[in-house]
């Protein structure tokens, strides 16, 4: 079961629909988690929101706890929320991406996508990681081929993985596959 934290974000319900192609998905509010389904998954999502990492401190410590033991998975607001939990700082970007369509590359050779495969990608965000970024186990996968923003990351020793974009974003071309790939690894 894959079990989505709501970061009150409009576009939760696409992430929902987009992962109940693979799983049976449960989804709750930031502010109704069920301690059971949290035990029970063996997936959790980050979904997107409003805000910054630092606005969640529930979602830093569910991470803390299941960092791991269960494959989690940040998508937008989430993937700033696992790396602002990991030491990283998240900054505004001098250009606001909303509704955007980015062409992105994998640029990494650890990554469980091919390198110098291309995605084009819905980007929907303010904020972005602050470079550079050296964690133990956690490598930035893929890039912005115009601004050269970390894209994703993936971390394949503790089955964590990240999207600075929308997969499911009608802006996304081929953002099922990227969420298969990911959910099989």
């Amino acid at each position: 079961m894959i079990y989505i934290i709501d970061h009150k974000d409009s576009f939760t319900h696409n992430v929902v629909h987009q992962f109940s192609l693979f799983d049976k998905v449960e989804c709750d509010n930031y502010n109704e988690l069920k301690k059971n389904k949290l035990e029970k998954a063996s997936v959790i999502i980050f979904s997107p929101g409003p805000g910054n990492p630092k606005n969640y401190p529930l979602t830093s410590k569910i991470y803390k706890k299941f960092k791991g033991k269960k494959k989690i998975i940040g998508i937008c607001l989430g993937f700033q929320q696992i790396l602002f939990c990991e030491g990283a700082k998240i900054v505004e970007q001098k250009k606001i991406y909303h509704g955007f369509q980015s062409n992105i590359q994998v640029i990494n050779n650890k990554s469980l996508f091919k390198k110098g495969k291309k995605f084009k990608v819905g980007r929907y965000h303010s904020l972005k990681l602050k470079e550079p970024f050296k964690i133990k186990d956690f490598e930035i996968t893929m890039r912005c081929l115009e601004s050269k923003v970390a894209m994703t990351f993936e971390n394949n020793k503790d089955k964590i993985y990240g999207f600075q974009f929308h997969p499911e974003s009608f802006l996304t071309i081929n953002g099922n596959l990227l969420i298969k790939k990911i959910l099989s690894a």
